[in-house]
């Protein structure tokens, strides 16, 4: 069977790939618990990311993955250098979708010192990063390590409001040198929220957006500021059956624009 292209102006085909979207929303089914080789998968490709890290925050030099000369000038300008490093072989698992992005950012005028207070200081994330993350607190405490709970709220079509638990450990190379690993522990996706009727959903509820999530920062301090690097690999639900060509670049962006914002957020902190 042929698939025909469809054909229009510009408005026309953003309104159709808008009405596409709506209807997945709309029937979206519940998705269950993540399936385990998925998860398998997901661990292993982040151990290797880990591996990687660890090499790099051996030594002052290399600390950060590299950008370019033209990079570099966009960092100064205040602007965002973002990369998708999902292996093209490995983003479809059976039943999910692993993404994995790396942004980079330059804060003139910061210390390694303030990024590390910023982002240690968990009550505060719903003024740093609203509107997406709501309700935020540290559990507990041991040394470098910090268990955290979060309520976040993303909207993209749909709005999806999920409580996370979260294990985070920071360390450092030197006074200028700094990293954090962030792994989720939970995620529960919330139903109605706000109301008399609110609830986690069960696992065999759930919808599948968010299944896992890890984020690693890097940070050297240089060049009168901060440089930040964050990597996140996210495990989520696949694309139903027939609508990857619609939903597919809607999907994949959804990791994306939160990394940017996640990002560009800490920038606004720093400089306040």
């Amino acid at each position: 069977m042929k698939v025909r292209r469809f054909r229009g102006s510009r408005s026309s085909l953003a309104a159709f790939q808008i009405c596409m979207l709506l209807a997945f929303s709309a029937s979206v089914r519940s998705f269950g618990e993540a399936p385990a080789a998925a998860v398998s998968a997901f661990d292993r490709y982040a151990a290797g990311v880990e591996a990687r890290l660890a090499g790099q925050h051996r030594s002052a030099t290399g600390f950060l993955s590299p950008v370019s000369g033209a990079e570099a000038e966009k960092l100064r300008r205040g602007e965002l250098v973002i990369e998708k490093l999902t292996p093209a072989n490995g983003a479809d698992l059976a039943g999910a979708m692993l993404h994995h992005w790396r942004g980079t950012a330059f804060a003139p005028g910061a210390t390694a010192a303030d990024f590390e207070r910023l982002m240690r200081d968990f009550g505060g994330y719903p003024r740093y990063f609203s509107p997406e993350v709501t309700q935020a607190r540290m559990v507990s405490q041991a040394g470098d390590r910090f268990q955290t709970v979060m309520r976040v709220r993303q909207k993209h079509v749909i709005t999806v409001v999920m409580d996370t638990a979260y294990d985070v450990s920071f360390g450092r190379l030197d006074a200028r040198h700094g990293y954090s690993i962030s792994r989720s522990t939970q995620i529960s996706e919330i139903d109605s929220p706000g109301t008399a009727r609110e609830h986690a959903l069960s696992g065999k509820q759930e919808h599948g957006f968010l299944w896992r999530l890890t984020t690693y920062w890097s940070y050297e301090e240089r060049d009168g500021g901060v440089t930040m690097q964050i990597e996140s690999i996210s495990l989520t639900r696949s694309i139903p059956t027939g609508l990857g060509w619609a939903v597919g670049p809607f999907v994949e962006s959804v990791p994306r624009e939160s990394l940017e914002f996640t990002l560009r957020s800490v920038c606004n902190a720093l400089r306040k």
